[in-house]
């Protein structure tokens, strides 16, 4: 279990299963800035969102960049496929080369802890919980959220909110 710190939580105090349904320590990550998504294969807002997080994820991930999906079934049905049909849909169509994690729920009583950390740190609009598929959500490289975006916001207009996380012009 990863030590929690006396100030405030941070993701990388969280263990997550990835597609396979092997233990990710999310404290692995610590000194990367991520964006956090949650993920669905048969939404309007798929093909944009996907093409746009794999070009994100091609410029930044050598300066420290990494992306979280997290495939996510609760809005219209939109990700009916199991672990391994959600990875072959995301990496063979839009060459996802960033880990996609095992389906959670984002919302009620069976939300992932790490889903229930991200709302509590950054409340929406309109209440905590999570609108749609593809809302987003920038950490810092100490694990601290520091924005979350709506499903509607394109991954390539927060570039510059993640450049300032990594420090590149």
């Amino acid at each position: 279990m990863a030590s929690q710190s006396s100030d405030s939580k941070s993701i990388h105090q969280f263990t997550v299963k990835d597609a396979k349904g092997t233990d990710v320590d999310l404290s692995t990550y610590k000194g990367k800035a991520l964006l956090i998504v949650n993920v669905a294969s048969q939404c309007g807002l798929t093909n944009s969102n996907y093409t746009e997080l794999a070009k994100l994820y091609e410029k930044y991930k050598d300066q420290g960049l990494e992306i979280l999906a997290f495939p996510c079934n609760q809005f219209g049905g939109q990700e009916p496929g199991t672990n391994e049909q959600i990875v072959e849909f995301a990496c063979t169509r839009f060459k996802a080369e960033y880990p996609i994690f095992d389906k959670v729920d984002v919302n009620g009583k069976n939300a992932a802890p790490i889903y229930k950390f991200l709302k509590s740190s950054k409340g929406g609009l309109f209440g905590d919980d999570i609108k749609w598929n593809f809302s987003k959500f920038l950490i810092d490289k100490e694990g601290h959220v520091v924005d979350r975006y709506a499903p509607t916001t394109s991954p390539l207009s927060i570039e510059k909110d993640i450049k300032k996380l990594l420090g590149v012009s």
